[in-house]
């Protein structure tokens, strides 16, 4: 394990735990644990959404429209490079080298928070034209009922992963503010590890 060293390192192991290999693997399982509760819950709010979709599959398809292409590629772009940098950051609290790991995960923050910034202006917009669901809700073209069940999704899914985006950065400027004390090295990275975990996911 990696991880053997990290008691003689001055990271003593909890007292639940008999070893450090075994501090490290449960802590591995519950990641992978709730990473998997993630999935489910995640996969029966879009598989809500696909039996919407093909119940009405005219009206998602023009409630589309309502999106914006250039602004949804903008921000999976963000996302997709915010995934190397956090491997980054993991790799250098694996070989113990600390100005890569705040240097990695400060990108990693920075790409997390211009995500959500592109987010709130997409809201905003959405606040704008109408098309928020419930009280706000003001579309007028056809199908409106379909429109606003599109748009719920839409929110819902959406605000979902922002949620976790805000969790995530917390997380990444707290392991910045560890990382810059020193923290981690290559006999204990655990925290950066399945925080890497969780940001990919």
């Amino acid at each position: 394990m990696p991880e053997s060293s990290h008691a003689a390192a001055g990271h003593p192991v909890a007292h639940q735990f008999d070893t450090a290999e075994q501090q490290y693997e449960a802590s591995q399982l519950g990641m992978w644990l709730f990473l998997v509760n993630e999935v489910m819950f995640f996969g029966g709010a879009l598989a809500a959404f696909l039996v919407s979709f093909v119940l009405y599959a005219p009206a998602f398809e023009d409630a589309s429209n309502h999106l914006s292409l250039p602004l949804g590629a903008l921000n999976t772009v963000v996302l997709l490079t915010s995934s190397p940098t956090m491997a980054l950051a993991v790799h250098a609290a694996q070989t113990g080298e600390r100005q890569g790991q705040v240097r990695f995960l400060f990108w990693t923050l920075l790409l997390g928070l211009v995500f959500l910034v592109v987010k709130a202006y997409e809201y905003s917009h959405k606040f704008h034209e109408g098309l928020v669901p419930g009280p706000w809700f003001d579309y007028a073209g056809p199908q409106a009922a379909e429109h606003e069940l599109f748009l719920s999704f839409y929110f819902a899914l959406t605000g979902l992963h922002a949620l976790h985006m805000v969790i995530g950065i917390g997380i990444l400027a707290a392991l910045i503010v560890m990382a810059r004390r020193g923290r981690f090295d290559a006999g204990y990275f655990t925290p950066v590890e399945l925080s890497g975990l969780y940001w990919h996911f």
